[in-house]
């Protein structure tokens, strides 16, 4: 294989006999790092692009910036909120349920503006899965402090004020409470060990990230709350 290269002179006896002047193409060998690299262009380039109109797909949109600031922004409730209405919209509660998620977990903020698939995914890289835990009642007392000692992590159905966690709704008596979080978290990632303090109750093998997907096309415009659920 060859690369063609066109090499012109110009000059004043070259001008002068221009008739009978021929400019022959130089033929110039391809070497094999080239002709490997042009291709593997050639077989990347239907996958790239394929890839590039799948991420590029319209899933939401943003009225304003989406950020993650502690101790709560309107990113952290609405991933905390996201997770626990697409998890409890259809099921009737008898245990007080509250969703704890990771700060750390959310690698990315929205822009304002249109969102797609790939902000989807830089926000919520990871393939963690969401798990239910019934946790004692008094260990939401070890929730409370470990909150308190990070300056604020994803809640939703719940606020931590001055050390002490309260639910939106509790029946008097329980003793027992749901947390719907991860299955990293679930297994004390972020040194959440009292979470090790319960049992899995339900394991439902949904991405995180497709939870939240399918709640923000449910929104449509991503719903914006800056209400502060930590207060120290």
């Amino acid at each position: 294989m060859f690369k063609v290269v066109i090499l012109s002179c110009v000059g004043a006896s070259l001008l002068a006999c221009s008739s009978h002047f021929i400019i022959e193409p130089l033929r110039v060998p391809i070497t094999p790092q080239e002709e490997s690299s042009e291709k593997t262009e050639q077989f990347i380039k239907p996958y790239r692009d394929s890839m590039s109109a799948i991420m590029n797909e319209l899933i939401a949109v943003a009225d304003t910036n989406f950020l993650v600031q502690r101790p709560s922004s309107n990113l952290m409730n609405w991933v905390a909120d996201a997770v626990f209405i697409q998890e409890t919209q259809t099921v009737r509660l008898s245990t007080p349920a509250i969703c704890l998620l990771n700060t750390g977990g959310i690698r990315s903020g929205f822009n304002k503006g249109e969102l797609t698939l790939g902000d989807f995914y830089k926000l919520m890289p990871f393939d963690n899965t969401v798990v239910w835990i019934e946790l004692p009642i008094e260990v939401l007392d070890d929730v409370a402090k470990y909150i308190t000692r990070t300056g604020g992590e994803p809640v939703a159905n719940c606020t931590v004020e001055k050390g002490k966690l309260k639910l939106n709704s509790i029946r008097e008596g329980a003793k027992t409470c749901i947390v719907i979080t991860t299955d990293y978290l679930a297994n004390a990632g972020d040194k959440m060990d009292f979470l090790k303090k319960g049992k899995i109750i339900n394991n439902t093998g949904k991405l995180v990230r497709e939870v939240l997907i399918n709640h923000a096309k449910q929104e449509g415009s991503l719903v914006s709350n800056n209400e502060i659920r930590f207060r120290p």
